[in-house]
């Protein structure tokens, strides 16, 4: 009995050293994620886009709305009376690839646009960097004011590449270099092709609130327009990211956005909007 008892404990410890011994293996072999997360909350830090992408299959329906300029004063409510609006949607192909469109009533202009990751901030990489491309088809224009005009003459195309950095759980910051081209436009106040770099960056100041602002600077710009600049306040909700705004830019699509900015803050006229991101 004594030498049963022995044998046993000694199975026993064996036993218990191997399982050990496994589970230490098994921890020394699993992969740590490194990956920075949530630099940005929302899609956009205000009009311009970040480099968050959806998650597979995962659908965000978007509804935004600038208002006139808050110059009119209170016989316009501050811009209230002079709504556009912009409806949309973002369905998430992969992790690394979502697909967009949306309507906007400020030009009645159809924009459909492809963004994609292309790396992510992690201890070997020092910023994520994404793709983003839009066409956007503008169905104001009428064959009665441009008698040849083609459907061709309505397109516009932007292309950017989103490089943003999480320094730390406050805050973030992001470049945007874009190209933008349009088939149709008045040489007098714009111009075909239009390079534009733009910052933007996101300070952390509550658990679900933030402040963000955004600047682009168009190089080679005739002066009829200017430079948009944004701040906006992000506030989560669940499944839901709502932005408040400020913006010298009425438009909310990418290349009206960035060329045909006509504010001026230090005129007081600029413009008040919001963007509502629903998560399905």
């Amino acid at each position: 009995m004594k030498k049963f008892l022995i044998s046993v404990s000694l199975l026993v410890c064996i036993g218990t050293y191997a399982q050990n011994d496994l589970l230490s293996e098994l921890d020394s072999t699993q992969v740590q994620d490194t990956h920075a997360s949530a630099a940005f909350k929302g899609l956009q830090v205000v009009t311009l886009q970040t480099t968050k992408m959806p998650a597979a299959n995962e659908f965000y329906f978007v509804v935004s709305h600038r208002f006139g300029s808050v110059k009119g004063g209170l016989s316009e409510f501050f811009g209230l009376d002079m709504a556009t609006t912009k409806i949309g949607g973002v369905y998430g192909i992969t992790n690394w690839l979502s697909v967009s469109a949306s309507r906007h009533t400020l030009l009645k202009v159809y924009e459909g646009s492809l963004k994609y990751r292309l790396a992510r901030q992690s201890d070997a990489m020092p910023v994520t960097v994404a793709g983003y491309s839009t066409i956007g088809a503008n169905t104001f224009l009428d064959s009665d004011d441009y008698p040849k005009l083609e459907f061709s003459d309505r397109l516009s195309y932007t292309n950017q590449l989103l490089i943003s950095r999480k320094f730390n759980e406050t805050v973030s910051l992001e470049l945007v270099p874009s190209f933008i081209h349009k088939n149709l436009y008045n040489p007098a106040i714009e111009n075909d092709n239009q390079f534009s770099l733009g910052a933007g960056g996101r300070v952390k100041i509550t658990r679900r609130l933030s402040i963000n602002l955004e600047y682009m600077y168009n190089f080679d710009k005739p002066d009829y327009y200017t430079n948009p600049l944004s701040v906006g306040l992000d506030i989560e909700t669940g499944g839901h990211v709502f932005q408040l705004l400020f913006t010298s830019s009425q438009s909310m699509t990418e290349s009206g956005y960035v060329t045909n900015a006509a504010g001026d803050w230090g005129d007081g006229n600029f413009f008040f909007g919001f963007n509502l991101y629903r998560v399905f």
